[in-house]
Parts: structure tokens; C-alpha cells; sequence
């Protein structure tokens, strides 16, 4: 069924272009209301009544949800095209709000989710007077423990516990903390006066719901902000202090943990055979949610905060950025493109930005300033750190001219400088920006002061992994360039160079590789590599013996980069015996000269001709040989039962 697409100019604050809009959507668009949120309040009631209503207003969502549940009809879609489109000094804006309704009517991807129960034990520190005192407000809500360094004056109450200790560290997560504790004193409530304290004792282990943590000092775990159920304040600030308090008494019943990772082991290349290789997530990750784990690491889900930044990171796709997938995000960002274009407009560009620190940014832009141009196009996305080259290069290649990134204060800059890095290089040179601005009105006279040209290409369909999505983008943007392009150090593609004097063909690299960049020959001594599926772990030079492999993070756009090169390779060597070809002939020649007629082993020709034979003929020239290891004398007989009867009978 049709959607009807409910408009608003909001007191004729904005001008809209219903035609064009319905045009570029496919949805009706009846009319553009003036008041739709009071004076025709009743006309939206009709439409919410008609079950298939969109309305273009998301600061009365609220109300409008309201009306909607007195009517006992669903809610109504949503979509904000006032404060990302409608108010900007440019006049043309229906081609951006085309865009952004048609992307908001896409269907939600769906968002895998796990329970977790905080029953609401609280464990309290910091210094007696901030942390008792915390611990009486909350007292009636939680089952909270003070942990004190020192023994101090506590309330002749048991309300809550205290205990004296020194806190040595703690693990986990909401609904899961583990605190160990040395010199452990717990409260004897027994007797006239105060409380007192029993015998210190070591290695205590307690565990939480949550912690309150007031101490002042240095956090209890890496990004702090990130770790669920952990609470932290300033003791000398009473507002800090008195808005954990509140947070903490929130920290109760039955929470959804997103989970934000999907991860396949078989693709990790975090190491083999005990040598390191990838450790990029594991030197990304802000809070420590990533660990190894053998050959692969292991992701806790209920540390990850979801920043996104392994995903981007990771070479082999091992991680992928799940809540929501990376397809989803890429249809979103094609539907934006798309509808954009059919709206008449030309050379749009993305801003992308989280919540709700972008999306507040945009709107009191627009509220009280400039707003944004009509061709600068907001995207929200969940995890800013994992928009990396893959998707930057995708923007481009479906039509956008220019990807701009608005990270928020607390945003981790490092991996998004990284990849913006790759794909400046991979082909978005020019059209690609980190705004790292904190005052709305700076945001918009930086867009409105530059607008790139369109890019002269045909918009691509990205399929594929990321890695696939990159390649296909990077060809686009390059114009089928042919030669390779030198990358950032830590890049994820490149080729291997290997110093044909040194090397061995041992293949050690190749039997080790975890994507098969590198490739034996089984009839012959040769190396190969395949330089698109290479990853630029690492792991082929940190086990080659011979320090002989070399990386060179670059990128090769020609179609070489999907075949096989030969690296390395050497002549066989033929068996003196059957002619068979086995081994190199260089490394065969130097064992010779090493061992035959010196080594106490090969002190004869003879042992020292075993040296030149394939397998079969060395194991049968020791077999018949007159010191051959396998023989032996003739086979014991076996005894039985009546052999031992009979000799006992005999004696």
C-alpha cells in the first residue's frame, strides 16, 4: 500500500517542493500543512487514522505518537527533512529531501541483542566522606558495599555494608564485575559502640552489579565511558558527584546489550604456528573487549562498546561491524545517491555523524544559524569509527563528491585519520574531510565555503565484502589506472618482495600464510603470491628464517593483482638414483658441501650419496644397507598360556 507523505512548512519557516518530493519517493504527498503539530492537529489524526501516514517532523514525535495511542492506531513513521534540509540559506532543497525521506523509509535492519541482569549490588569507593554519604542515598534502592582504603567512623547502621581494603583491580561489565581486594577487613556489627573490623586477609574477590566509583583518581578500566555499569565522578564536584549517584539507582532490572560484532575465526590472521602477525584490532580496541585467543582473538561482547574501529580495521573481514551490517549502511548511503539525483539535484555531498552529538550540531545550525547547504546531505551512523576507507570509497563511487567525517569529543580520531589516509591515496584525494569542529556555525560556513566538482563516473553497485567494495570503488575513482600506488604504512593491501639471494623456498611462508597471498608449486621449487588477497599481516617475514620477505603497503588497481606472480624459484634436484626431481638444487648442493665427507654422520661416500636421494630411494638404500636402522632379528615367538603350564610342569 502507498504511503502518504504528511508535510509541514512549520509556520512557513521552510519551503517545500511536494511535486518534486513526490516524484523522487514514489509516496503522495497531499498537501503541505502550516501547523500540523497544533491548529491541524485534527487533519494529522485523519492521517494516523489511515494507517500508512509519514510524517516530515521529528521534533513532535513524541506528541505525535501520543495522538496516535489515543487514537489506538501504530505510530506513524518519522522523518526530519525541517532541520537537516528545510532550514539552509540555499532556497533548491527538495533534492535533499527527497534523499533523506526515501532513506528513512528503508526497513530497518535487524539488531542482534543479548539480556543482561543488574540485580543492583553497587560497590561504592572513594573517601568516606563523599562515598558514605553516596552509599545513604542509595541504600534504599541497592545492596551496596563501601569499600574504604582506611578505617574510618562509619553509621552505626546496616543499611549498607562497609569494608576496609585495598582495591588491587576488577574485570567485567554490568551485571558482572569481579573486584579483587588485598588486606580485606569486613565490618563485626557485633557489641556496644561503633562497628568494628576483623583480620586482614589477601586475594578477596567480590563481585558487582556495578561500581560508583569516587575515589578521583585513575580510572579501574580503558575508556571508562564505554564500560557499562561503570560510574565515575569527581569527589569535589557535587553536581558530577550527585549525577552518578542518580545513574547508579538506574543501573536495575533487565538491560538489551547490542551485539555489535559478528566475527568468523577462520578468517582471523592474528597469528600461526605461534608466530605474531595482525594485532590491529587488538591495538584499536579502546576497552580491552579484544583478546587473543591462539591463531584468532576472542571479542567479549559485553565489554564492546561498539565503537566499530576493529571492523574497519580488520584486513580479512574476520570482524564485521554488525548493528547494522555494513550492506545496510551501503544501501542506505546508495538510496541517498540515488534519490538525489532523481530529485534533479547534482553532486551531493555526505556528512556523516553520530548521535547525538552530530545530530545536535546539524540542528542548532539550522535552528539559529546558516543550517547546512542544500547539497551537503547528513548520514547518522552508530559507530563513526568503523565508517573506514571501504565506505568512504563506496560514497564516492555512487555519486557523492565529497564525504566529510564529524566526529564527536569523545570520538577516537586515530583509525578514522588512518583510513581517511587509505583512501585519500586509493582514489578520494581531494574529496575527503575529518571536520573536527565543535561550534555549529564554523560547521556551516566550512561547508558552504568549498563544494567540489561532480565526479565524472558511473555509479557502481557495491557488492561484496569490504575489501571487494574497495577494490571495485578504487577502480572507478582511479579512472582504470594501472600501475600500483603507494599506501600508508599498516594498509591492508600490498605486495611482498622477497631477496631471491637469501631465500631458501623453504615455504614456510606459504604454508603459514592465512589468506593464500603466498602459493607453493607442488612440481616445482617456486614461490607465487597473488597480491590481492595479501593483507599485509606480516606473519611470512616474522617466520622466514632468512629475513628475506620485505612489505610494501601499495595498491594495484590493474587486473595483475588477481593473478599469480612468481617470487621466488630454482631448478630440482634430480635423485642420483631413480632421476626423480625433489628438493632445490642450490640447497641440496650446499648440504653436500656443509656435511658430505665432514660431518661424523656422512663420513662416507655412502651415507653421504642418502644426502642426493628423493624419499623412496633413501629408504631403501638404508634398507638394504649394512647398518640399516630397520633390521633386526628374526621376530620372537610369542608365548601362551601353555608354554608358561608346560614349564611349570617341568619343574
Amino acid at each position: 500500500m502507498p504511503k502518504h507523505l504528511i508535510l509541514c512548512d512549520c509556520l512557513g519557516s521552510q519551503t517545500i517542493a511536494k511535486d518534486r518530493v513526490a516524484s523522487a519517493t514514489g509516496l503522495e504527498c497531499p498537501r503541505v500543512h502550516n501547523a500540523l503539530c497544533t491548529r491541524e492537529l485534527a487533519q494529522a489524526a485523519e492521517a494516523i487514522k489511515a494507517g500508512d501516514a509519514v510524517i516530515a517532523c521529528m521534533q513532535e514525535a513524541a506528541r505525535f505518537t501520543e495522538l496516535a495511542a489515543d487514537l489506538g492506531c501504530p505510530a506513524p513513521a518519522f522523518v526530519d527533512i525541517r532541520d537537516r534540509a528545510g532550514w539552509s540559506e540555499d532556497r533548491d532543497t527538495a533534492p535533499k529531501m527527497a534523499a533523506l525521506v526515501a532513506e528513512a523509509l528503508l526497513p530497518a535492519a535487524p539488531v542482534k541483542s543479548l539480556d543482561v541482569v543488574s540485580e543492583g549490588s553497587c560497590l561504592i569507593l572513594g573517601a568516606p566522606d563523599v562515598a558514605l554519604a553516596a552509599a545513604e542515598r542509595l541504600a534504599e534502592t541497592l545492596a551496596v558495599t563501601v569499600l574504604l582504603e582506611n578505617e574510618a567512623e562509619v553509621p552505626a547502621s546496616r543499611a549498607f555494608e562497609v569494608v576496609l581494603g585495598r582495591l588491587r583491580g576488577a574485570t567485567g561489565t554490568l551485571g558482572a564485575f569481579a573486584v579483587r581486594i588485598d588486606a580485606l577487613r569486613q565490618m563485626q556489627p557485633g557489641g556496644r559502640g561503633g562497628f568494628g573490623f576483623g583480620a586482614p586477609r589477601n586475594g578477596a574477590e567480590t563481585h558487582c552489579d556495578m561500581i560508583l566509583d569516587l575515589r578521583g583518581g585513575p580510572a579501574l578500566f580503558p575508556a571508562p565511558h564505554k564500560r557499562d555499569g561503570y560510574l565515575r565522578a569527581d569527589p569535589g564536584d557535587p553536581n558530577a558527584v550527585a549525577a552518578a549517584v542518580f545513574e547508579a539507582a538506574r543501573h536495575v532490572g533487565t538491560f538489551e546489550k547490542p551485539l555489535h560484532l559478528a566475527f568468523e575465526a577462520t578468517l582471523c590472521a592474528h597469528s600461526r604456528a605461534g608466530q605474531p602477525a595482525c594485532t590491529r584490532c587488538l591495538d584499536i580496541c579502546p576497552t580491552g573487549a579484544i583478546r587473543p585467543d591462539g591463531d584468532q582473538v576472542a571479542i567479549d561482547p559485553l565489554v564492546c562498546a561498539g565503537c566499530g574501529a576493529c571492523s574497519a580495521l580488520c584486513p580479512s573481514g574476520a570482524i564485521s561491524y554488525d548493528a547494522p551490517p555494513v550492506a545496510h549502511l551501503l544501501t542506505r548511503i546508495r538510496v541517498l545517491a540515488e534519490t538525489f539525483r532523481a530529485a534533479g539535484g547534482t553532486a551531493p555531498r555526505l556528512l556523516v555523524h553520530d548521535a547525538p552529538h552530530g545530530a545536535e550540531m546539524i540542528a542548532l545550525a539550522a535552528r539559529f544559524g546558516r543550517g547546512l547547504p542544500a547539497d551537503v546531505i547528513p548520514l547518522e551512523v552508530a559507530a563513526l569509527a568503523g565508517f573506514g576507507h571501504s565506505e568512504m570509497l563506496a560514497a564516492l563511487a555512487l555519486g557523492f563528491a565529497a564525504v566529510d567525517i564529524l566526529p564527536a569529543p569523545l570520538t577516537e580520531r586515530e583509525p578514522i585519520l588512518g583510513e581517511l589516509a587509505i583512501a585519500e591515496a586509493m582514489g578520494g584525494a581531494g574529496r575527503l574531510r575529518f571536520l573536527d569542529l565543535a561550534d555549529p556555525d564554523a560547521l556551516s560556513d566550512r561547508l558552504y565555503a568549498e563544494a567540489p566538482a561532480p565526479i565524472a563516473i558511473e555509479p557502481i553497485l557495491p557488492l561484496g565484502n569490504r575489501r571487494q567494495i574497495s577494490r571495485l570503488a578504487a577502480k572507478a575513482l582511479l579512472d582504470n589506472m594501472k600501475e600500483p600506488i603507494p599506501l600508508p604504512d599498516g594498509a591492508p593491501y600490498g605486495a611482498v618482495l622477497v631477496d631471491t639471494g637469501a631465500c631458501t623456498l623453504c615455504l614456510a611462508c606459504a604454508s603459514l600464510c592465512p589468506s593464500g597471498a603466498l602459493l607453493d608449486n607442488p612440481d616445482t621449487p617456486q614461490l607465487r603470491f597473488r597480491e590481492d588477497a595479501c593483507l599485509q599481516c606480516g606473519l611470512c617475514a616474522n617466520v622466514c628464517p632468512e629475513n628475506a620477505i620485505t612489505l610494501v603497503p601499495r595498491f594495484d588497481p590493474s587486473d595483475a593483482a588477481l593473478g599469480q606472480t612468481v617470487l621466488n624459484e630454482e631448478e630440482p634436484f634430480a635423485c642420483i638414483e631413480c632421476g626423480k626431481l625433489f628438493g632445490v638444487r642450490s640447497t641440496v648442493e650446499k648440504i653436500m658441501e656443509k656435511l658430505a665427507g665432514k660431518h661424523s654422520m656422512f663420513a662416507d661416500s655412502a651415507a653421504g650419496r642418502l644426502i642426493q636421494m628423493c624419499d623412496d630411494c633413501r629408504v631403501r638404500a638404508q634398507y638394504h644397507g649394512a647398518d640399516n636402522p630397520f633390521a633386526a632379528g628374526d621376530r620372537p615367538k610369542v608365548r601362551t598360556t601353555d608354554d608358561y603350564l608346560s614349564k611349570r610342569r617341568d619343574h
